[in-house]
């Protein structure tokens, strides 16, 4: 008996050429490739023995066109936005979320044109955050995470027994290792790792491919980073939401869906041990890079920061350059690299009070696409319905949720001991 073909409503419909239309929208918009400093400018601040700032202004980014119209994208976004009112109603859940996503690719498209100038970072924090935000009231900011994390870490790093190994794998054979892992975990789904001369990390992922740097070096244990990090997660998000038949907006992710996924990439990288103090570390020293920059501190100083901290020139000018790309060298920071740390805050929160409340199965709806946290309780509604598909690929830790809800189970009366008391009590023993 053939399978009965059962045709999608006028308002799936509905659903799905508004979300092809903000896909298709955002397709020319490429926030770093815009804001990124060019080798000459690394040329240059080399050739002058790294004394003087980059010489990035306004004018810089004048050169460098975006591909596409500002005014034009704006107004199509917007057209976008109140054609969802039209279709879909004020209220319908959906609306809501798509409406939310155009307003931001309008900031976005906003935010780009105030490149080299204060407007530009004013934005940055607007979608991605600022250092001094909390995540609850009366708790510390983002800056205090990392100041509280660097105390703890520092101590690690003295210590013989964790030190990584040599990075000793170069680009060419890193990728060849990757698209085993690749093949093995996605087989037939066109996912590749390949060599890119363009980006300024280590690595990055596209929409089905994870790029490495071509002249980089790695280690294993990097390179299970990586698999976990930006193949799992980046690309597995990716695929699932490529995979939505209507909700196709769920494929490209929003400034605000970086929170959550980066979130739940560095969560992933806790959660198969795949990570290191010298990892974690990096990532404290962009959250502290960044605070002090909002503080009044330009790219010298934090070149000097970097350098401090026992980074070369070269890695040192790499990172100072991810702090204010897109901006001056004296001016305020792009806050991007906030969101590591932010995200996985905001996502482990989300999956220990998930698992408290009885809830477990929500967590794996994280990964139906490029998602937020604050979306999850409408996601659910819409599996439930059919208007979203749940996640085609999950990774080995949120197949089963017996282990994770266990180990998450022990968290809320965890948080609730007194640390300083702990202290105390062992400090006979250790």
């Amino acid at each position: 008996m053939s399978k009965k073909i059962v045709k999608p409503s006028t308002y799936l419909i509905e659903v799905k050429t508004l979300s092809d239309r903000i896909v298709k929208a955002q397709q020319p918009i490429r926030i770093l490739d815009a804001i990124k400093w060019d080798d000459v400018i690394k040329q240059e601040f080399f050739k002058g023995k790294c004394k003087s700032p980059p010489a990035v202004t306004t004018d810089y980014y004048q050169n460098r066109p975006l591909g596409f119209d500002p005014a034009e994208k704006k107004q199509e976004f917007y057209q976008i936005e109140r054609d969802l009112v039209r279709k879909l109603g004020q209220l319908n859940p959906l609306s809501v979320i798509m409406r939310r996503i155009s307003r931001e690719y309008q900031d976005v498209v906003c935010m780009l044109e105030a490149r080299g100038t204060p407007g530009f970072s004013n934005i940055s924090q607007e979608l991605y955050g600022s250092s001094q935000d909390v995540f609850h009231v009366g708790d510390p900011t983002i800056a205090n995470l990392g100041s509280m994390m660097e105390a703890t870490i520092s101590q690690l790093l003295q210590l013989d027994s964790l030190t990584e190994e040599p990075k000793t794998i170069n680009a060419k054979e890193a990728v060849e290792i990757l698209n085993e892992r690749i093949e093995s975990m996605f087989p037939g789904d066109g996912l590749r790792a390949m060599l890119s001369d363009g980006i300024i990390a280590d690595a990055a992922a596209g929409t089905d491919y994870i790029k490495l740097r071509a002249d980089a070096f790695f280690n294993m244990r990097d390179l299970r980073v990586l698999e976990v990090h930006e193949v799992w997660v980046h690309l597995g998000t990716t695929l699932n939401g490529l995979a939505q038949p209507y909700c196709t907006f769920l494929g490209k992710g929003p400034p605000s869906a970086t929170v959550t996924q980066e979130g739940l990439a560095v969560l992933m990288e806790i959660l198969t041990f795949s990570s290191t103090p010298n990892r974690l570390m990096r990532l404290i020293n962009r959250v502290r890079a960044i605070t002090l920059t909002e503080e009044g501190a330009d790219f010298m100083d934090i070149f000097k920061f970097f350098r401090e901290k026992g980074l070369d020139e070269e890695e040192s000018y790499t990172l100072s350059s991810r702090v204010f790309r897109g901006s001056s060298s004296d001016g305020l920071p792009f806050t991007k690299d906030l969101t590591y740390l932010k995200g996985f805050v905001l996502t482990y929160n989300f999956m220990r009070l998930a698992v408290s409340k009885g809830k477990p199965d929500r967590i794996p709806l994280l990964f139906c696409g490029k998602t937020m946290i604050e979306d999850m309780k409408v996601l659910v509604d819409l599996v439930e319905e059919g208007t979203v598909i749940a996640p085609l690929f999950l990774p080995p830790q949120f197949r089963d949720l017996m282990g994770l809800s266990s180990w998450l189970s022990f968290s809320r009366f965890m948080s609730s001991l007194n640390f300083r008391q702990l202290e105390q009590d062992y400090a006979n023993i250790l």
